[in-house]
């Protein structure tokens, strides 16, 4: 039999059921709490059923040592096979009672916050506005004709060669994105991150227990044709799967984690103005911060992730807002998220806020079905992990933030005093030939 990997506790999904029914009702969700009840109880009567037949003849094989007379041996014989057949029908049963109640157990998202605002995307509540929207004194222009101008971006020939949504990067947008990567992570390395390049695939369980769905018609992951691989949406999905079936120490936590990769996302659906030019694209680098904690950490540490995401837009000289989500908009794993926004002057009329990174506390949602525990420092007890995740960069949306806000009247792009180190120059002027 499996270990049973559920979302939620299933020793808790009864006494916890008025809490369960609130946390959906503020998610603005429906699962059947009762029939994911029933079925857990179902499976756990059928344990329980199979534990007394494995106990019954663990004895009768104790009884069968010693001598016994042929006509009882016969009869002890034919008993064994009995129990033996009774404990295998019975197996089958466990089996298919516990991916019953998995199933069930899988359509509940984890508990939201009680502090986070209630309903859906509009609901989310405004935290501060950090730095003042520019006043330009010409008129600005978007990232995509800034980037062709200065032959920065093509997206036409990557239409041609990938498909729409796709495009490259050229000359000094190539030195901007590694730059961001490089300034990024040495944010990161000097607030106690452990460097990692992941890969850019993971397996289909990887994926389920991260909580990303990763086929059906709704999914926004790339499944790899003929092999058992999905290319991954974002290195949460590779740095919480670093640690499955794994116990960590407690006193190695919180372990934090920077991870660099690709990501890759179907972003079905996506269309209009506002997801013009890179910001809703099919593949993008982003630099992801990834932490294990202890519970009683947790809530301080997704604090923390935020604070970092403000000190790395602070440097880039953006302006942004940080959101409160609510709770209609989060994502099944997610306990609490915080959202940073940044000021995009071509987005839309006259410009608006778009999301630049975000920052979610998952609690054990992610460490139970991936099965990541710590051994408390007594070394008697293991409990699961609280798992966190926050985009540190995203190198496509930061793109956009950095060409349209520090653009120039002569079209020229000022680099901000933190990038220049790693970007070698303080400008990007000239206008190459290719």
């Amino acid at each position: 039999m499996l270990p049973f990997r559920a979302m939620l506790d299933p020793r808790t999904l009864s006494e916890k059921r008025t809490e369960i029914l609130e946390s959906c009702r503020r998610r603005g969700v429906s699962p059947d709490l009762d029939a994911a009840i029933a079925a857990q109880e179902k499976f756990t009567q059928a344990k329980t059923k199979l534990d007394d037949l494995n106990r019954q003849r663990n004895e009768h094989q104790q009884k069968g040592k010693g001598k016994l007379e042929p006509a009882a041996r016969e009869a002890h014989t034919a008993e064994g096979r009995r129990l033996k057949e009774a404990s295998e029908a019975q197996e089958q049963l466990v089996a298919e009672a516990q991916a019953e109640a998995l199933r069930r157990n899988r359509e509940l998202p984890n508990f939201v916050d009680p502090e986070s605002p209630v309903g859906g995307e509009d609901a989310s509540r405004e935290l501060r506005r950090v730095g003042t929207p520019r006043n330009f004194d010409f008129p600005p222009l978007d990232h995509v004709i800034l980037g062709e101008r200065l032959k920065l971006l093509d997206f036409e020939n990557a239409t041609k060669v990938t498909g729409t949504k796709f495009y490259y990067l050229k000359n000094e947008a190539v030195l901007l994105d590694l730059a961001l990567q490089r300034y990024t992570l040495d944010v990161l390395l000097h607030e106690g991150f452990a460097p990692y390049i992941t890969p850019d695939l993971a397996k289909p369980e990887i994926l389920n227990g991260i909580g990303f769905n990763p086929r059906g018609t709704e999914t926004q992951i790339y499944s790899v044709a003929d092999h058992d691989l999905c290319l991954i949406g974002t290195s949460e999905i590779t740095l919480g799967g670093l640690y499955s079936d794994s116990i960590l120490a407690e006193e190695d936590l919180p372990l934090k984690i920077a991870g660099i990769s690709h990501c890759f996302r179907t972003e079905a659906g996506a269309h209009g103005r506002e997801s013009r030019g890179l910001y809703r694209v099919h593949q993008f680098t982003k630099v992801e911060m990834f932490v294990f904690a202890t519970p009683e950490q947790s809530a301080a540490m997704h604090r923390e992730l935020l604070r970092i995401e403000e000190l790395i837009f602070q440097g880039l000289e953006i302006p942004y807002r940080v959101l409160d989500i609510a709770t209609g908009d989060l994502g099944a794993p997610a306990y609490k998220k915080f959202d940073v926004e940044a000021w995009m002057p071509g987005r839309g009329e006259g410009g608006s806020y778009g999301e630049v990174t975000s920052t979610s506390n998952c609690t054990d949602f992610q460490s139970r079905r991936l099965g990541i525990r710590y051994r408390n420092k007594d070394g008697k007890k293991k409990e699961f992990v609280h798992m966190l995740n926050g985009t540190a960069v995203a190198t496509s949306r930061a793109l956009i933030a950095l060409l349209e806000n520090h653009q120039q009247a002569d079209g020229s792009i000022r680099i901000p005093k933190a990038l220049e180190p790693y970007f070698g120059r303080s400008e990007i002027r000239r206008t190459p030939k290719a």
